[in-house]
């Protein structure tokens, strides 16, 4: 009788290396499969969205600035770069959506003189804002002694001479949109509103309230998001 035959390692290790490129194609093939429903799921949903925009057609909100009232605005005598600023606006904002409401999140408002800030931030409590709703809000915005460019310190003393200045009046905030129960993420809305005060003293250019002058101004606002 001839004895028993030692185990064939090669044909065990061949039949082992065979198995596992059986598995790996399986896996390749669940992998690819998935990779497919994945890409399938983003393509309804992009569909999905873009038919939501376009039933909704979302607009951006409008703001108006309606005036504003000038407790004080002046120029260091000692130091020309030094501005002392307390402004009181009123700001128009409408939401034109029929579908839509707008939770405003974080409103920052603040003034610039030549693309510089001259007031600190002013913050507006949230307010969510239905279809078609009016909010109407006076803040105050004021910077006392606050450094700035020696030239526009030169500029804005010349502006007060020649009886108009130019002051931006702007809103940093964060908005979300509502439409049903569904609520989106965060976006950022840029608000600028530029006031051309005609400085004065008469009843043609202000309206005397105490010691403060009040200007109708109602000019309208560009809207970034």
């Amino acid at each position: 009788m001839k004895p028993p035959q030692p185990p064939n390692k090669s044909s065990n290790l061949a039949a082992a290396g065979s198995m596992s490129g059986k598995d790996k194609g399986k896996w390749r093939k669940r992998i690819l499969r998935w990779f497919s429903w994945l890409l399938i799921f983003n393509f309804i949903v992009l569909i999905i969205i873009l038919l939501v925009y376009a039933i909704l057609q979302p607009k951006k909100p409008r703001f108006i600035l309606q005036d504003a009232t000038i407790f004080n605005l002046t120029v260091s005598a000692a130091t020309p770069n030094i501005i002392s600023t307390t402004i009181q606006v009123t700001i128009n904002s409408r939401n034109p959506n029929d579908n839509i409401g707008i939770y405003y999140d974080k409103m920052d408002v603040y003034a610039t003189y030549h693309h510089q800030q001259i007031t600190y931030f002013t913050a507006i409590p949230p307010v969510y804002q239905g279809h078609k709703d009016v909010n109407i809000w006076s803040p105050f915005v004021y910077g006392e002694n606050v450094p700035v460019a020696p030239f526009n310190g030169l500029a804005l003393s010349q502006d007060q001479t020649n009886g108009v200045i130019q002051v931006v009046f702007k809103i940093d905030s964060r908005v979300k949109w509502k439409v049903g129960s569904f609520v989106s993420g965060r976006y950022h809305l840029h608000v600028s509103c530029p006031a051309y005060v005609p400085l004065g003293n008469n009843q043609n250019t202000g309206i005397w309230i105490g010691n403060a002058v009040k200007y109708q101004l109602s000019q309208s606002c560009s809207v970034s998001i």
